[in-house]
């Protein structure tokens, strides 16, 4: 319901308004003045954010003389009015009634997150949040210290989205935008205490044709590869007084709206070892084309010359050698990233770093393991969670539970099934299995966003951000913790509810990359830089793991 003087401010604005018309000066006469002082007219108030509201106090009229019959007839039509408008507005109304009171429980849940968050610092407690002991207890209700680390591990994923070049109409379409030295500050994540250490790229040539991203030009600057995302390193700063330890982080760039590559997977189980991937069960198996795209390589080509494994082994090697020798007092992690097919690919690279052994110092310490994946598909079998689980490698899924792909592949068979048909079936290659925890996030719950099932949409990773940003645990109301732009969930969709007025696919390039040369000419900037790529110690590195490299 409207607040209770709402008709009344209403009628008095009216009355106003009369009286500054000639035509209707006959209807307040000077017998008929009525004091009008005090009035703040407004509409009822709707604030989805739960801001603070403060409703208008309520008016003092005073009458110096009854109003004559002709004001009492304008006074019915205007009550009559007001009641039509009402009803076109019932909408409204529900929404606005009740809010003071939201508003003061979303303080109340603000501070009480505040306080969590200030006895359990990251620093002190990393990790339980890296999933030391399967996060029992930190997602009901929501902990939010986990909230910030899966929405920053998140915003390291949607960094391969903002940083990917998908026009075909650039040559450089399949590459990053910006050099990997300035890749973070390029993005507006200057504070991230991060740096990238390498670049990620793999070959374009299998048959995934809706997930990769090729120039329509015949000048190009690659015509088999794609990047993929980056490994990057948690600075000296960040390391010892934010994270609490060294963190080692890969993202692994997915798909943003193009669902098509679902249908382009080939859906049956292949053993890892059939692809070289070391491991001692030939009955652990994962998705074909996950693991094509993961050892794929094309020695033609300088950027997936070696394949995004050998890629991924190589530079983790490299950086656990480097700080294990340099931080004798400072622990390692290793964090894996990705959204989507990123996600796919963020399970399997972590499973191959600890079945190589890549996750132990050199005098034996276990270095944590940790897959955070948000709307990613099945990657295997129940033979291969059960090696994660054996190898200690943790893995939080965050999903939208309107989103298709975590269902799939495995639409039938899968850990949903009863166990005894997944026993029968576990020997066919479409008998697939999640691993680790699962957070489930319900788009719907968000009074920001469009209640109606979109399949790209719910599949977005800026709006599952936004979801992780607002949930306390379940049956919990929704109730944004840090302040993120909830615009930003707009930055390649059409998802935000029409009267928070923010463009659809807001974000664009400045110009399509072209700039302006000495000559005054507009010109496609040149962007690949030898150190993006190039790795003179893989080879050594490579030989070590005694894995097959090119000469």
């Amino acid at each position: 319901m409207y607040p209770s003087n709402y008709y009344h401010n209403n009628i008095i604005k009216l009355l106003k308004t009369m009286a500054t018309i000639p035509s209707h000066n006959h209807l307040l006469t000077t017998d008929h003045k009525i004091s009008l002082t005090g009035h703040h007219l407004s509409s009822p108030p709707v604030n989805t954010s739960f801001s603070k509201i403060n409703f208008p106090a309520k008016p003092r009229v005073t009458a110096t003389r009854a109003l004559s019959r002709t004001n009492e007839s304008s006074l019915s039509a205007v009550i009559s009015r007001l009641e039509r408008e009402r009803r076109e507005r019932q909408g409204l109304t529900d929404e606005a009634e009740g809010l003071g009171e939201r508003w003061m429980k979303a303080e109340d849940i603000r501070r009480r997150d505040k306080t969590s968050e200030e006895k359990g610092k990251l620093i002190d407690t990393w990790r339980k949040i890296q999933g030391e002991d399967d996060w029992a207890g930190l997602m009901e209700p929501m902990d939010p210290v986990l909230r910030s680390e899966l929405i920053r591990y998140g915003e390291m994923a949607q960094a391969c989205y903002d940083a990917f070049d998908f026009d075909p109409a650039s040559k450089y379409c399949g590459s990053s935008r910006f050099s990997r030295l300035e890749f973070f500050d390029s993005l507006g994540m200057n504070g991230s205490g991060y740096e990238v250490a390498r670049y990620l790229y793999a070959t374009s040539n299998i048959n995934l044709p809706n997930f990769y991203s090729k120039s329509r030009w015949s000048k190009v600057w690659s015509k088999n590869a794609n990047w993929m995302g980056y490994v990057a390193v948690s600075d000296d700063e960040t390391s010892r007084n934010r994270l609490g330890r060294r963190d080692i982080a890969i993202a692994w760039r997915g798909t943003v709206t193009k669902l098509e590559w679902i249908a382009d997977l080939k859906d049956y189980l292949k053993p890892v070892s059939e692809n070289k991937i070391r491991c001692p069960d030939p009955a652990v198996k994962v998705e074909s084309g996950f693991l094509d795209l993961y050892t794929d390589k094309d020695t033609s080509c300088k950027f997936a010359k070696f394949s995004a494994r050998e890629q991924i082994l190589a530079e983790v090697k490299r950086l656990v050698e480097t700080y294990d020798d340099e931080d004798d007092d400072c622990d390692l992690s290793i964090t894996v990233t990705g959204h989507s097919l990123g996600g796919a690919l963020a399970i399997l690279s972590a499973y191959d770093i600890a079945e190589m052994g890549l996750n132990r110092s050199k005098s034996g310490k276990v270095i944590p393991v940790t897959v955070l994946t948000y709307g990613g598909p099945r990657v295997g079998n129940v033979r291969f969670k059960e090696r994660m689980e054996e190898l200690g490698v943790k893995v939080m899924r965050v999903v939208n539970v309107h989103d298709m792909v975590p269902k799939s592949p495995g639409l039938f068979l899968n850990e949903s099934a009863p166990q005894a048909l997944m026993k029968i079936a576990e020997g066919l290659p479409w008998c697939y299995c999640h691993v680790g925890e699962e957070l489930a996030l319900d788009h719907q719950n968000s009074p920001f966003l469009k209640p109606s099932v979109d399949l790209s949409n719910a599949h977005n990773l800026e709006a599952m951000l936004h979801l992780l940003d607002g949930y306390h645990g379940k049956g919990e109301r929704f109730v944004l913790s840090s302040g993120r732009d909830h615009a930003l969930v707009n930055k390649a969709s059409d998802f935000l509810k029409e009267h928070l007025q923010i463009p659809p696919f807001w974000r664009q390039d400045a110009n399509k990359g072209m700039v302006r040369n000495s000559e005054g000419r507009w010109i496609q900037a040149e962007r690949l830089r030898s150190e993006d790529h190039h790795s003179p110690d893989i080879h050594h590195h490579l030989s070590q793991l005694r894995l097959d490299h090119p000469s």
